[in-house]
Formats: structure tokens, C-alpha cells, sequence
């Protein structure tokens, strides 16, 4: 085992989005060991790890380092992946899947020979077996020779939140919506408004934040699979309560009757729908709710989606006339693949964010102040 003591809990998130995650982590109270490319390093145990994904709204997965060696070949990796104390976390009676990640700054950096060399442990000295479809996954790095071992709390991806079945063409991931809404400033006491809401995952996600609702209240993890789990403890950690219906507007409205329908049905089944509402219109009939002004945030059509990016200028300019016309005082949160289109609409936006991975392509949140 290694000399060194990393802190233990690995939530991981977005390439870009890091920092925002453990600001997430901060405010439920987290202890944020490190922030690095590709996610959080957090500091706790299993009451940590079971927090984690079950309220960070900004992490895809959710790790836990279960311990590291050096190996400096392939007779060695067999040899200590053999005495490596797997009882600890994984279960013989509960299939795991190997996925190995190698560098080469590491002198064994053949993924395929090395995933082997470890699911041949398993099987033979730890009597575990092995499957591509197992409900528990290890992900071993190999890196400048040491090999860390990690095993997947979450199991399927945290942005499916166990409650959202009808999606659109190209849905926005919830994670990802909610790390976009904490970047435009969103606590959860500002109205929001989304003019193209699809299947209303930024303003369910909106209402759930509003709300204090747990991210994973309503899905099962990979960790209820693991040796001593506690289901108690965990079912005291899980809640579904409300903290308190928003005194807010979280609306959404998109042209196509069949999507809002997907946006109802969807905010129904997230326990939300008393808390937001949806209705059917074009942009250029989008008017501010009433009350005080908050967070106007879109997802428009990017060219590379649909095919046909000059037909959209005019879209993202009539976008922008109106919300510059009628939302004086509110905020602006445009999420698209195009730098020209975002500037098409007249907006005044503040620097860029980063480039995001988002369904094959790569996009940018364009915020602004309050409008004049």
C-alpha cells in the first residue's frame, strides 16, 4: 500500500467545470481536498461518499480511492494486485468490471495486458468474478509507475436522476444544467425563465435547487452493492422532503406542444410540478412573469445540430431583441456551440466561460449582467 495519504473521495465532473463543483461541495459542507482536471478531490468516508452522490448536483461520478502500489512490471502488478485487500470494499458474490487507464511515463502501459493481470487476481486469489455488464466498476490508473486503485460509487451516470424519462432531441444533461445555473449565479431565490425549455431540465432543475430536493433521492447507486453497506444510514441520509415552496417563478416555454407535454409529464415525475409551469410559444411572444426580475437561461438550436446554421441568425437575433426589449433588470444565460451566434444576439455579454463537452460538440455559457 502507498506511504501517501490522498484524500480518499473523487467526485468527477466536466473538464471546465471543476471549480464549480467544489464551490457545490463547499456549500453542503464537504471538506475539498484539491481541485483538479477532471474533478474534486474530497476528504471523508463512506457517509461522504453516500452524501456526495446523493446531493451534488455538478458531479457525473463519484469515486472512492481504495488504495495504491508501485509496479514497475507486469510479474509485479500480478503479484501485489494479489495481496491488494479487495475484500474491504467489493463483494464475491457481486460480479465488478476492470477499466485500466495507463500513461507513458509508466513502464507497464499496455492497458489490455495490465486489465487482465488484474482480473486474473480477482478471480484466482479474491474468488471474484469478472463481466463487462457487472454492476461495480474499478478503475485502476497506472501513472509514473504507481497503480491506484478506485471502485465507482455511482454506478449509472449521476446526471440520471431517476425520474426523467421523456427527453427532447438534444437534452441538456441535469448536471450539466445545474452547473451552468450555479454559473449564472442561481441559489434558488431568483425567478428563472426558459424561452426554449425542451423537456424543462434547466427549470426543473431550477425548481429542485429552489426546493433544497436531493439530486439522487430517487435512483440507486453502485454502492448499495458493496461489502458492509449500511442501509439504514443511508436511508436516514436520503430525504425527500421540501424545504419550502420557491416564492418564485420557475417557467419554461418552448413552440413545440410535444415537448412541453415531455416538460409537464417530467416535472410531474420529479415531484416539482406544483413549483413551475410550462407553457406553449415562440420566442417572439416570450414576456417576463410577473414579480421581480431573475434568470433568463436557454439551450437554443446550435447549427451543427440541425444543419443549418444561417437559418438560425435570425432566431438568436429576434432572441435577443426581446429579451433586451422586455426583461429590463434580468440576467442572461446562453448556452451554444457558436461564438457568432451567441454575439448575434446584440446581448452584452461577459467574457466567455469555458468549453464544455456537451453532446458531441463543444459549448460556451454567455452570461450577462442585469440588462438595462
Amino acid at each position: 500500500m502507498s506511504d501517501e495519504t490522498p484524500a480518499p473521495i473523487f467526485a468527477i465532473t466536466l473538464p471546465g467545470m471543476e471549480q464549480t463543483l467544489a464551490d457545490e461541495a463547499r456549500e453542503h459542507g464537504f471538506d475539498v481536498a484539491d481541485v483538479v482536471p477532471g474533478g474534486v478531490s474530497l476528504r471523508g468516508g463512506w457517509p461522504e461518499v453516500w452524501r456526495a452522490n446523493l446531493e451534488l448536483r455538478g458531479a457525473t461520478r463519484v469515486l472512492w480511492r481504495m488504495g495504491s502500489f508501485m509496479a514497475f512490471h507486469l510479474a509485479q502488478l500480478d503479484k501485489r494486485a494479489r495481496k491488494f485487500p479487495w475484500a474491504d470494499v467489493l463483494r464475491s458474490d457481486v460480479p465488478v468490471r476492470v477499466e485500466v487507464a495507463t500513461s507513458r511515463k509508466s513502464k507497464i502501459y499496455h492497458a489490455g495486458a495490465a486489465t487482465k493481470r488484474i482480473e486474473k487476481a480477482l478471480v484466482e486469489s479474491a474468488e471474484m468474478s469478472v463481466a463487462e455488464d457487472a454492476p461495480v466498476t474499478l478503475k485502476v490508473r497506472i501513472d509514473d509507475n504507481r497503480v491506484t486503485i478506485s471502485v465507482d460509487t455511482s454506478g449509472e451516470p449521476l446526471h440520471k436522476r431517476g425520474h426523467k424519462e421523456a427527453v427532447g432531441k438534444a437534452p441538456m444533461r441535469e448536471t450539466l444544467a445545474a452547473l451552468f445555473l450555479r454559473q449564472c449565479g442561481f441559489d434558488g431565490s431568483q425567478p428563472v425563465f426558459d424561452p426554449m425549455c425542451g423537456s424543462g431540465t434547466f427549470v426543473i432543475e431550477a425548481a429542485e435547487m429552489a426546493a433544497g430536493l436531493q439530486a439522487g433521492r430517487a435512483r440507486g447507486f453502485a454502492f448499495e452493492q458493496f461489502a458492509g453497506f449500511d442501509a439504514d444510514a443511508v436511508a436516514a441520509l436520503r430525504t425527500f422532503d421540501r424545504r419550502g415552496a420557491p416564492r418564485v417563478h420557475l417557467t419554461g416555454s418552448d413552440r413545440d406542444q410535444g415537448v412541453i407535454a415531455m416538460a409537464r409529464a417530467n416535472a410531474e415525475r420529479a415531484g416539482v410540478a406544483d413549483l413551475v409551469s410550462f407553457e406553449t410559444g415562440n420566442v417572439g411572444e416570450i414576456a417576463p412573469p410577473d414579480g421581480p426580475p431573475g434568470l433568463v437561461i436557454v439551450n437554443p438550436p446550435y447549427g451543427a445540430r440541425i444543419g443549418n446554421k444561417k437559418a438560425l441568425y435570425p432566431v438568436y437575433g429576434r432572441l435577443g431583441q426581446v429579451l433586451a426589449e422586455r426583461f429590463t433588470g434580468w440576467r442572461v444565460g446562453i448556452v451554444t456551440s457558436e461564438a457568432s451566434l451567441a454575439k448575434a444576439t446584440g446581448l452584452p455579454f461577459l467574457p466567455e466561460g469555458p468549453s464544455i463537452a456537451h453532446g458531441g460538440l463543444r459549448v460556451k455559457l454567455w452570461r450577462t449582467d442585469p440588462l438595462p
